[in-house]
């Protein structure tokens, strides 16, 4: 069995990395949004033109965004979703939703401190994990039906 992962969410840490070198030794494939957080800002006015509000600029960029994004998740098996500490991650809850509307095996990742905030949203998961490994273990787990340890 291959798992295609989408790898949604939080872009100012190495959680990406944490999962995929842990599970380099699964038959698993990833994809991700782009993670240069100034080219998927200005990706928009840089391939459309310029715009003078900040609202079109942004606007731009998401929809060109949107694209990759729309067609990961179409695409996985498994969407992984990630929450960080630092900024409140609107885009992310988006990507939870949409997963879950097309019924894909969504696994949300955060910390304790969201437990609360996130409750709807980790009612839709099937998995909610705190740390990067415990998502390495639930990929492993599926695949191999190994547990850790």
């Amino acid at each position: 069995m291959t798992l295609r992962v989408y790898l949604s969410g939080e872009i100012h840490t190495d959680w990406r990395e944490q999962i995929t070198t842990g599970a380099a030794d699964l038959d698993v494939s990833f994809d991700s949004p782009v993670t240069d957080h100034d080219a998927s800002d200005d990706c928009g006015v840089a391939i459309l033109g310029a715009e003078d509000n900040k609202y079109w600029h942004d606007h731009k960029g998401a929809m060109v965004n949107a694209i990759r994004t729309r067609k990961g998740i179409e695409d996985a098996d498994v969407v992984v979703v990630r929450f960080g500490d630092q900024y409140k991650q609107w885009n992310a809850a988006f990507d939870a939703g949409v997963a879950s509307a097309l019924g894909k095996s969504l696994i949300i990742l955060h910390g304790p401190q969201h437990a609360h905030p996130l409750k709807e949203v980790d009612a839709a998961a099937l998995a909610v994990a705190e740390e990067p490994r415990q998502v390495v273990e639930i990929l492993r787990y599926v695949l191999t039906g190994k547990l850790p340890g």
